[in-house]
């Protein structure tokens, strides 16, 4: 179509068709980077360039490396072929457990942008512990994805807000045919059995038509890495007429039941009109374990006059473990036209994505409440939607001093995000009259969400981006992009990117960039509020501790300010090369980050500022005891070098390919508020993910059978945290985990592969700090801890 050899935007290059979605062919074996250097749309507005042309460092990730990784979850299939990037566990940390936090190069979630078919992924409704609110990646199945794009570099010029350590885009298939898999697996410990079923059905009609549809089922069971813990040893050697659990709690991997679905499709209108569509839904339900309430020490067990005949051991005589959980559904929607005017390949679209998430409580009290209270609870509702508009244009323009067209492309954005919180049930966080005798109020474990913390927020901004694509010679060619934003809560940013690509023969070039960018804070960041309440047993009075808005009249009178924007200035230089099937990067990358989000210290609301309060009619004032909010608190610079290389042939009449990576990426922090980055924070920040990683994989096929070999390597990290009066640090060891499959093509269209990931089953060194809890493996490892883990799967493709 005229159309397609025109478009040199990325929104149109993006959109689904099979015309313009520009893919890397297949290829027979597992491989992450196809034979053919692969065609790329992410970072540049071109439709003609690779990832070894492009001015940034990008890794394709196919889908055939999607499938090579056990895991249902898309960043940890991301973390086992990217050493850059990194996801995190963290059972036991609420939401968290489920909507876990990843990070490329070492920075924040929500300093990565996501982009699904080149379109902006709307946000997860869970904000993490200094309050970064990323995309979910967990929400998107596998099954539907062509490949991912990752763009290693700054590129906030391009597409705004959050891309500071680089972009994540994600390809949806349009192939047609039929691809199903079902995979079942389990940790050698025997727990953590996990179920896994998926299919992609495509449809190709008229001139360039296609309708693809996929489904991903997860059913997986928990892991538990857990010993006993010894004030449990202690409960039950006290009373050995109850039975007590052994262990009393698990730390390990959440329950959780998956559903996963994509729908991509492009109706062609005209030989010049497009229509296209896709969409995105995943359903979850997930359960994890809360810390164990001692019977001898917890406050709940106290007994009171006020609740004759009642004590909580008659409810839980060996104590309890609370069971926190989550049900979420989560979707997004985005369609458009695209087509040709004065000259200008245009492309209009719109999209809406939603992120609810609903905690429960089960097996826990609210004692204040007494024999009155349940056992089971609805802590509230965490809600994130995003409206977007995009109108976009670009054309060749041919000037006689260039060596080839250069390529300009314009937009319009306007976007809106909502946040919500719905308050949970009463009994999950108001305080009974058990208050009175110090019996704790809210469900224990998770206090729900207060009326007063409910409400919703919208933030909204408007963009407007040029970006300049210019062949200055044969070997030369420079990009440039400027992007202005407004922003409803802070107000506007531009923001400029100059990239450059010098090629010294055609098999070696070099090349850098220059950027800055920002990520603006959220909706939920600016209005979030996180409190419990309690009752002081000398005043009868209920008082209120926690989190903040930072523009409350509260947080203002403490020092608060309005949330301005993360700023970032970002530095890179490379060389590739390639020769004789092999490819090769070297990349050095700097980021520096000014303003980066933290929460501050609490604050005590004495009686002299309860007064002020009061004073100027601020509600709840008189029960305030304890506050803290969201800060800019900090800078840190980012450094790093990124070392790929890639080789394919054949070897002993099969076909073969290596891939290795390492990353090394060191993060200081270089200035702070003392008083909002602690020692130990700063340790984390700075020492808390490993400084090295890498990853080298080896694959070969011959005939109906093939194998792939991998090694993933995690340098040493460093653990940190508070404990009373005493600072808990651990430095723990490098480790390297293997991971060994065998397929075996059974007919043409049945494929089974059996393996073992962590072949040698490796664990972490133990953090000895933590043993109290019961606890054997930190739960703020760099990678899983539950050992090694075997699975087979059946792959049927007609």
């Amino acid at each position: 179509m005229k159309l397609m050899n025109t478009v040199a935007w990325a929104s149109l290059a993006l959109a689904i068709s099979t015309h313009a979605v520009a893919k890397a062919p297949a290829v027979s074996s597992d491989v992450s980077v196809s034979e053919v250097d692969p065609v790329v749309v992410t970072g540049t507005r071109r439709l003609d360039r690779t990832a070894f042309e492009s001015t940034a460092p990008i890794d394709v990730v196919s889908a055939d490396a999607l499938r090579n990784t056990v895991s249902d979850e898309l960043m940890d299939k991301l973390a086992a072929t990217t050493p850059s990037f990194n996801v995190q566990r963290l059972p036991a940390a609420d939401g968290q457990a489920f909507a876990r936090p990843a990070t490329l190069r070492g920075l924040s979630p929500d300093q990565t942008l996501v982009l699904v078919n080149g379109k902006r992924r709307h946000r997860s409704a869970v904000l993490g512990g200094r309050g970064q609110q990323g995309v979910d990646l967990a929400t998107l199945g596998v099954s539907g994805i062509d490949r991912i794009e990752v763009l290693r570099d700054g590129a906030s010029a391009q597409y705004g807000s959050d891309a500071i350590a680089g972009v994540i885009n994600i390809i949806l298939s349009d192939r047609a045919g039929f691809t199903g898999y079902a995979q079942s697996g389990q940790y050698y410990q025997g727990d953590g059995a996990k179920t896994q079923i998926g299919a992609r059905y495509g449809l190709a009609f008229g001139h360039g038509g296609s309708l693809v549809g996929a489904v991903d089922y997860t059913d997986s069971a928990a892991t538990s890495r857990s010993r006993q813990r010894p004030d449990a040893i202690a409960f039950q050697a006290a009373h050995p007429d109850i039975p007590v659990p052994n262990p009393v709690q698990r730390w390990g991997q959440p329950d959780r039941t998956v559903w996963r679905g994509t729908l991509n499709g492009v109706l062609p209108l005209t030989d010049t009109l497009d229509a296209y569509a896709f969409a995105t839904y995943s359903d979850l339900h997930g359960v994890t374990d809360f810390n164990w309430r001692n019977p001898a020490t917890d406050t709940s067990y106290k007994t009171s006059p006020l609740f004759p005949g009642w004590t909580l051991s008659s409810l839980y005589p060996a104590g309890f473990s609370p069971a926190f959980g989550q049900d979420e559904t989560d979707y997004g929607v985005n369609g458009g036209l695209r087509g040709e005017a004065l000259g200008f390949a245009w492309d209009l679209s719109a999209g809406y994505g939603r992120d609810a998430v609903d905690y429960f409580l089960r097996n826990s009290i609210n004692a204040s409440f007494g024999p009155a209270s349940p056992t089971a609870f609805d802590a509230g509702s965490l809600i994130q939607e995003e409206k977007t508009l995009n109108l976009d244009a670009s054309r060749p323009l041919a000037w006689s001093f260039l060596a080839k067209p250069a390529n300009l492309a314009l937009g319009l954005e306007a976007r809106q995000e909502t946040y919500q919180i719905k308050a949970g049930d009463r009994y999950s966080w108001d305080v009974g009259p058990g208050g009175a005798a110090g019996l704790p109020g809210g469900s224990n474990g998770f206090p729900g969400y207060a009326p007063s913390q409910a409400g919703s927020w919208d933030q909204t901004s408007y963009a407007g981006y040029v970006d300049l694509d210019l062949p200055l010679t044969d070997k030369l060619g420079v990009d440039v992009a400027v992007r202005h934003e407004d922003f409803s809560e802070f107000g506007a940013t531009t923001d400029g990117k100059i990239a450059a690509r010098y090629e010294i023969t055609p098999n070696f070039a070099l090349r850098g960039a220059v950027s800055t960018g920002f990520r603006a804070p959220t909706a939920g960041q600016i209005n979030n509020t996180r409190t419990s309440q309690g009752l002081n047993t000398t005043t009868l009075l209920l008082f209120t501790a926690g989190r903040l808005s930072p523009i409350s009249p509260v947080s203002v009178l403490l020092g608060g300010k309005p949330l301005q924007p993360e700023q970032s200035k970002n530095l890179s230089f490379g060389a590739v090369w390639r020769r004789d099937g092999f490819t090769a990067s070297v990349d050095y990358y700097r980021i520096d980050v000014d303003s980066r989000f933290a929460s501050s210290p609490n604050f005590a609301v004495t009686p002299a500022i309860k007064a002020q309060l009061l004073a100027l009619g601020v509600p709840g004032a008189d029960s305030l005891t304890s506050v803290s909010y969201f800060t800019n608190a900090f800078d840190t610079r980012t450094q790093g070098l990124d070392v790929v290389g890639t080789w394919r042939g054949e070897v002993l009449g099969g076909k073969a390919g290596v891939t290795a990576a390492w990353n090394w990426n060191d993060t200081k922090v270089t200035r702070s508020k003392t008083t909002e980055v602690s020692v130990l924070s700063k340790i984390n920040i700075e020492d808390g993910l490993p400084q090295n990683a890498a990853n080298l994989s080896v694959d070969y096929a011959k005939g109906r059978f093939s194998g792939l070999a991998r090694v993933r390597y995690s340098g040493e990290w460093t653990d940190a945290q508070a404990n009373g009066a005493t600072d808990l640090i651990q430095k723990f060891s490098g480790k390297a985990l293997v991971d060994l499959s065998l397929s075996a093509q059974l007919t043409t269209a049945l494929k089974l592969t059996v393996g073992a990931e962590n072949l040698f089953d490796t664990y972490p060194d133990e953090a000895t700090f933590q043993a109290s809890r019961g606890l054997i493996y930190s739960r703020n490892a760099p990678y899983d801890t539950d050992g090694g883990l075997y699975y087979a799967r059946l792959t049927a493709t007609f």
